[in-house]
């Protein structure tokens, strides 16, 4: 992401819009140059990466997307340390006290080194210009380029761009989005990195219309702090793996900025899956273990007319969220959802048997594993009798289906 300093917006009748850089000839080059730029300093101190970058940035007008650019490698494609032989804190306590023995004088400086150098020579032999490197190697800008991940022009584009809508979340208050049905598989990960980031959701809807997630910004809850912000910020990339979606965000204005007009009190930052921001986090597996990759593939080898959707619905709950790992969808309409708990860890059973029982949902085919000890993790799975399906390795489809004929015969789904 980019410090605030690197951020490019404008703000239209209340609207915010971040800067976007199309990816055409002079762009891409642009990237390109950077790039190669990195690459040249390789080995070298970042003090030098930097001059380099200042005299390519010299005298022209968009020197921030320049810093910007720059600012993206620097985190997310280059690797600094401190190199040596020697920690420079090391090498900075035995030249002190050398020149302690001694009245400070500049004639003294090389013998200074030389005798520092003896007295730290282990492996391999260290001269004087090699103490005078060691010295303050530790340093921010004394610390070397020592790898460097070179992304495609296009690539690092792509990244600007996103960066950029990025920091329009940073002073989020309120944040919705609104995730559509027809996107298979993507709900689960994306509540992963609501959890991962710390974001405290609120989720309304069904599968069948769309879900609806809320969120509560910085300035809502913790003042002028923009940490949470952040948290959002990092939660963009998720999203746009999610095909069908769209975002609205409301902001506090920066009163900071001087073509800020102050009589507003609120801007609003609007994105849709249909924007073109390219995400950088690796997509979701298609399954999540091999439980239910096995489930899947042996469905799809059955001639039903029951159909498998994989983790197409959310069901709220008082304190969280479950996704269930499949929900069957019979041609008349009945559909059902169905959980696979194959997980042996006590405090996981206890939490997924939790959660399931306060959804209150009838229409929920619980899967166990029979290697499961639940009597010793304290479960006790009477209230899923006869939505229970016990296996053993392997789970069978054919049982699953006759659950769910058996259960949607007895029960209305609720």
């Amino acid at each position: 992401m980019l410090p605030t300093e690197l951020l490019l917006f404008r703000v239209k009748a209340g609207l915010v819009e971040p800067r976007r850089l199309k990816p055409h000839s002079n762009n891409l080059g642009l990237a390109g140059q950077l790039i190669a730029t990195f690459e040249a300093n390789l080995g070298r101190r970042r003090a030098d990466l930097d001059d380099d970058l200042k005299t390519l940035e010299a005298g022209r007008a968009d020197f921030k997307v320049i810093r910007g650019l720059a600012q993206l490698l620097t985190t997310g494609a280059a690797t600094f340390e401190t190199g040596g032989d020697v920690e420079p804190g090391v090498v900075r306590g035995k030249v002190f006290e050398l020149v302690q023995a001694h009245p400070p004088s500049r004639h003294r400086r090389t013998l200074v080194l030389e005798q520092a150098a003896a007295a730290l020579s282990q492996e391999r032999h260290l001269s004087a210009e090699d103490m005078a490197d060691l010295l303050y190697a530790d340093l921010p800008d004394q610390q070397r380029l020592v790898a460097f991940d070179p992304p495609e022009p296009r690539e690092l584009v792509e990244r600007f761009n996103l960066a950029q809508a990025q920091g329009m979340l940073y002073r989020a208050y309120s944040l919705v989005i609104t995730a559509r049905r027809n996107e298979p598989a993507r709900y689960k990960q994306l509540l992963k990195y609501t959890k991962l980031f710390g974001l405290m959701v609120t989720v309304e809807g069904d599968a069948d219309y769309g879900f609806t997630l809320t969120m509560d910004g910085p300035t809502s809850l913790f003042g002028g702090t923009t940490r949470y912000g952040l948290a959002m910020a990092k939660f963009l990339p998720a999203l746009l793996h999610v095909t069908k979606w769209d975002l609205t965000a409301t902001l506090k204005p920066r009163t900071d900025l001087d073509w800020v007009d102050n009589s507003e009190s609120e801007w609003l930052f609007e994105l849709t899956s249909e924007d073109g921001y390219v995400s950088h986090y690796k997509p979701p597996e298609e399954h999540d273990s091999a439980l239910e990759s096995g489930f899947s593939d042996r469905f799809a080898r059955l001639d039903t007319p029951w159909t498998l959707e994989r983790e197409v619905d959310l069901v709220p709950v008082p304190g969280g969220v479950i996704v269930p790992d499949f929900r069957l969808v019979h041609p008349s309409g009945r559909s059902v959802l169905m959980e696979i708990v194959g997980y042996w860890r006590p405090e996981y059973l206890r939490k997924k048997f939790e959660l399931l029982r306060k959804s209150g949902r009838q229409d929920v085919i619980v899967c166990v594993s029979e290697r499961l000890n639940l009597e010793r993790a304290g479960v006790d799975p009477s209230d899923f009798d006869e939505r229970l399906v016990w296996f053993k390795g392997v789970l069978n489809p054919k049982d699953v289906l006759a659950t769910a004929e058996r259960w949607l015969g007895d029960a209305t789904p609720t």
